[in-house]
């Protein structure tokens, strides 16, 4: 018996970072291709998820260590666009986190430049699963090959067998191209909606995330904000006294925002405290129409910016 034919691989690859936040398990189902941030200890430099876990980068900040990150290379876009050109792909989508939050999609841009293959950079306006589902839904798209032209599966079905012996040949599948690739993660980001809330707002103060006002709410004010992602940077979206009412207040807004969509995906994120993450995400994801629903710790470079106690929800369309 005749092998059966390699299978044609998709025309666009689709690459991320690290602070899409996936499980790494989902990301591979879906093909996707992630570049890790550096994340940097008291001088010593880690590739997240390579040699520093979440957990250890929690442990370095609560014993005061001085953390910082950085965006990736281009060198290390040029190697992953490389990679994905000699598995096949004749095209690339590139999606990252906000660039109003890092200069990793201008590494990704400079990389481009010197690409085998055209690579289309999206920026993504937004961070953590905002990006993560953006990817996510771009990777899936570009692994279902188009109808072709004129000719619907229910026409196929009923077109007669060839009339001649012998094996008929297999099609060539129509993938979808680069730009529909790309539009479909910049429509899901777009739709994302992130909201936060952390232990302590020094951490966002001190990397630059978030402006010394609107941190002195904690610590002048002694209020627990609750914050957002807004037009790609982090903002306060609400202020409130408690932890407590902290988590009311984020559970209120997203579930007001699941109530008034159609299929959403919800993601929950967290910084260590996996059981009131997936709590959180079990009541959400009884609402409306969640067909997705993904908790996943936030990762090493997140959680250097955000600090330890980070709870997250992030909804987008589906």
């Amino acid at each position: 018996m005749s092998a059966a034919p390699a299978p044609h691989p998709p025309r666009v690859a689709v690459v991320t970072d690290s602070t899409s936040a996936l499980p790494p398990a989902l990301a591979s189902a879906a093909g996707l291709t992630v570049v890790p941030l550096d994340v940097t200890i008291d001088g010593a430099t880690h590739v997240e998820g390579v040699d520093v876990t979440p957990a250890q980068l929690l442990s370095a900040l609560e014993r005061g260590a001085r953390v910082t990150t950085s965006q990736p290379p281009p060198s290390a876009f040029a190697a992953a666009y490389e990679r994905a050109a000699a598995a096949g792909a004749r095209e690339i989508v590139s999606v990252h986190l906000s660039g109003e939050m890092s200069g990793t999609v201008r590494s990704a841009r400079t990389a481009a430049t010197v690409s085998p293959v055209p690579v289309r950079v999206v920026d993504s306006g937004t961070v953590a699963l905002g990006l993560g589902f953006a990817a996510l839904a771009a990777a899936r798209a570009a692994a279902v090959p188009d109808e072709p032209a004129g000719e619907p599966e229910r026409a196929r079905r009923r077109r007669p067998a060839p009339a001649l012996p012998g094996r008929r040949r297999r099609p060539v599948p129509a993938w979808p191209d680069v730009t529909r690739v790309a539009e479909t993660a910049a429509a899901v980001a777009a739709s994302s909606r992130t909201w936060f809330l952390v232990e302590s707002l020094e951490h966002l103060r001190r990397g630059g995330r978030l402006s010394a006002p609107a941190a002195a709410l904690g610590t002048v004010l002694g209020l627990r904000p609750l914050l957002a992602v807004h037009e790609g940077r982090v903002v306060v979206a609400d202020k409130v006294r408690t932890r407590r009412a902290a988590r009311e207040r984020l559970e209120q807004v997203a579930a007001a925002e699941i109530a008034g969509r159609g299929r959403v995906r919800l993601g929950v994120h967290h910084a260590g405290d996996p059981g009131v993450a997936e709590a959180l995400a079990e009541r959400l994801s009884a609402l409306g129409d969640t067909v997705e629903t993904v908790v996943a710790d936030a990762g090493a470079v997140l959680g250097a910016h955000a600090g330890p106690g980070l709870l997250a929800v992030v909804v987008a369309d589906a």
